[in-house]
């Protein structure tokens, strides 16, 4: 009976303190987001200045870039998956604004079409985050099917457009993402040990704090939704739903336009196709 205590009190020591550890990774995976959504935030303590909040914040994200870039938080190739996720979120962006889904109510400079051109550096904070938890996780994945993965998330990201026009497909499309993911599973590190978990879990959990960042990031100020134009309120709980669908587009663009770290391998019945766990990886942010 003591042994059985000893077994469960380690068993919950470990499991604390990979949690921990696993909140840590996380937290370095977020780590150009939260620079990001800070600086956003912190721009409206500013003092009135004769540069618009828009344009000061786009000079931020600049530089945040480069800063990312030179201190190792991304390679070259993540920069360029993240630049390739920055137009695409500009374009999702520029349509949206104009069916009045959200706004961005300030004057800038740098507006086209009532969307200031920071505005894809939310989309590329969300494929930076996508770029280092591939690599500082180790991820691997089973019995992952890309053709039918990529073909219903560019349907998911379609509807987003078209569902102004032609009955919203959302629950129809994420029927069809669970199907074209059930069994693929992903394999990820924590520390030495080895986890998985199913890709379309791992789509929902991002999803959720995604619209918890949604709700930061509206708080400060980023944009806002048409109920938030006269005080703020929190985001409606569908917006959930959305994020859950779409970043399944991050997710493929970041597979297909070669994203760091190892190539995925094919898993054989019931493992989650990972090599031997490899050596914990490095404290230091100096990955690139």
């Amino acid at each position: 009976m003591r042994h059985e205590k000893r077994s469960l009190a380690s068993g919950l020591r470990h499991g604390c303190a990979q949690l921990v550890r696993f909140g840590v990774v996380q937290a370095r995976a977020c780590a150009f987001a939260v620079a990001l959504l800070a600086g956003i935030g912190a721009s409206r303590l500013l003092p009135p200045l004769p540069v618009a909040r828009y344009d000061l914040v786009l000079v931020y994200g600049v530089l945040l870039t480069l800063l990312a870039r030179r201190v190792g938080w991304e390679t070259r190739r993540d920069t360029a998956v993240i630049a390739v996720c920055h137009v695409i979120g500009l374009l999702f962006e520029l349509i949206k604004v104009r069916m009045g889904s959200w706004s961005y109510p300030e004057d800038a400079l740098t507006k086209i079409g009532g969307v200031p051109l920071y505005g894809g550096f939310m989309y590329a904070a969300v494929a930076s985050y996508v770029c280092r938890a591939r690599r500082l996780m180790r991820l691997r994945y089973t019995r992952y099917r890309a053709a039918a993965t990529t073909l219903v998330a560019a349907a998911v990201y379609l509807n987003f457009f078209t569902h102004h026009w032609i009955p919203d497909l959302r629950w129809p499309l994420a029927v069809a993402m669970i199907a074209a993911t059930a069994g693929t599973w992903v394999g990820f590190s924590v520390g030495a040990h080895r986890y998985r978990m199913p890709l379309a879990v791992s789509f929902v959990l991002i999803g959720f704090f995604l619209w918890v960042a949604e709700n930061a990031a509206t708080y400060a100020g980023a944009w806002s939704y048409p109920q938030q134009l006269g005080g703020w309120q929190p985001v409606p709980l569908t917006k959930f739903g959305a994020w859950s669908l779409l970043i399944s587009v991050t997710f493929v663009l970041v597979e297909h336009l070669g994203a760091t770290g190892p190539k995925r391998r094919a898993g054989r019945p019931g493992t989650d196709g990972c090599p031997p766990p490899a050596p914990p990886v490095s404290d230091s942010f100096k990955t690139g």
